[in-house]
């Protein structure tokens, strides 16, 4: 018997094809009658930026670009999600309903996942795999596997297909 899912974890980078990622958490989200928990991971600036940036604004400037940063992200989810679901309304009219909340944070992709699967109570991950340039895709693809590599739930890696889908967001 295929344990029963209440609660799958969406992850974005908000890239060009991320939301055919999330076609895929839909679906399983529908198969399960689960709810979705869509996250978003503002990876930090390296050390030789943050020290730039430290030199020009002060801490508390910094966390307000942070904060703005994070509700654009959460914003641009929103956004993309009501076109999305006005796409998928003939076939799952509910599509809004299974997402139970839009999360964002900064931190290290993998290490953010882990912990908020944990405490969001996820019973899967659903990740895209990325077609990027050359080094978003190993700084990526190591956060997919240390997350495969560390967690005991489900993880499914959705390939992004080449080009533009029907649900392609190019203006984002």
């Amino acid at each position: 018997m295929i344990p029963k899912k209440n609660k799958i974890l969406y992850v974005t980078d908000l890239s060009f094809n991320s939301t055919y990622a999330f076609r895929s958490a839909l679906n399983a989200a529908k198969l399960y009658d689960a709810g979705i928990i869509i996250l978003h991971v503002h990876v930090p600036l390296s050390q030789t930026a943050q020290s730039s940036l430290n030199s020009v604004l002060n801490r508390e400037q910094q966390m307000l670009i942070l904060e703005h940063d994070i509700a654009q992200a959460k914003d641009r989810i929103r956004t993309r999600l009501k076109q999305f679901c006005g796409k998928q309304s003939i076939s799952d009219p509910e599509c809004l309903r299974r997402v139970i909340s839009i999360e964002a944070f900064e931190g290290y992709p993998a290490e953010v996942i882990l912990e908020k699967a944990d405490e969001f109570d996820c019973d899967a991950i659903v990740l895209g795999a990325h077609s990027g340039d050359i080094i978003t895709n190993i700084f990526l693809e190591s956060a997919s596997h240390r997350v495969l590599r560390s967690v005991s739930k489900p993880v499914f890696i959705i390939p992004s297909p080449k080009g533009e889908t029907n649900i392609t967001f190019p203006d984002f």
